[in-house]
């Protein structure tokens, strides 16, 4: 399946129970990285918008570049009222957006799905001298059981599950490549709480989840409600969850 077409009919799930990002993500990414309420930055395979929201909320200028038009629409939904977004019907390869024109790309959840060669000349063409790429992600701790469970209950009904957040590892040899091996990696620690319709509707959101109407949906939602059942205290789970960036020159 063309990978712009996985999260079709998933926007509102995405958007119910996607997890934000942690404020001392935004506190480095503004503070030491020179990320600005000047700043003119393209968030790639921006989805719903979640991340560019935050960027938005700094004042900085976003083209919000999504591909899907389900995520897209969602988007522009979202945040229409912020007069510096910028909706782009573009693609991590062609963006749309003119040549040396942003000062900083960012990716959220989304750089395991580019053709990472050619994103990389994309970001070569579209940033400024000195401009800087972000990837970003929010992992799962695999420490903890309930993560675990979890793991084991998407291999058991959802057969287009190839592992949490598109199969990335810390330091993948993709960011590694894409990087040069020249970037620096932050972790921030981002725990999540769930009540049991975010959850639902979180593992709904994701690419490899059944969809109403496939075999199996109704003993898959039974799963996943037991789970949480099982490890929810005063209707609530928490999730321990790690935000990590990876941010460098792009050469």
């Amino acid at each position: 399946m063309d990978n712009t077409k996985k999260f079709s009919g998933r926007a509102e799930f995405y958007t119910r129970g996607r997890p934000g990002y942690p404020q001392a993500l935004f506190d480095c990414l503004y503070g030491k990285y020179g990320f600005s309420d000047r700043s003119v930055i393209a968030d790639i395979g921006a989805g719903t918008g979640k991340f560019s929201k935050y960027l938005l909320d700094n004042g900085s200028k976003v083209y919000i570049v999504e591909p899907n038009d389900d995520m897209r629409l969602a988007a522009r939904s979202a945040l229409s009222n912020y007069t510096k977004a910028v909706f782009m019907n573009g693609s991590s390869e062609i963006t749309g957006i003119d040549d040396c024109s942003v000062d900083f790309v960012t990716a959220a959840q989304a750089f395991h799905w580019f053709d990472t060669k050619k994103f990389k000349e994309e970001c070569k063409r579209i940033l400024c001298p000195g401009g800087k790429a972000a990837l970003i992600w929010n992992m799962r701790d695999m420490n903890s059981e309930f993560n675990v469970r979890c793991e084991a209950l998407f291999r058991k009904h959802c057969p287009g599950f190839k592992g949490f957040h598109g199969g990335i590892q810390y330091d993948d040899g993709r960011i590694i490549a894409f990087f040069g091996n020249n970037y620096e990696k932050i972790i921030f620690e981002n725990p999540i709480a769930f009540t049991k319709n975010k959850f639902i509707a979180r593992s709904l959101s994701a690419s490899y989840s059944l969809k109403k109407g496939s075999d199996g949906f109704e003993k898959y939602i039974k799963a996943l409600e037991d789970l949480f059942d099982r490890y929810s205290e005063d209707g609530i789970v928490e999730m321990k969850n790690n935000t990590v960036l990876y941010i460098g020159l792009v050469k």
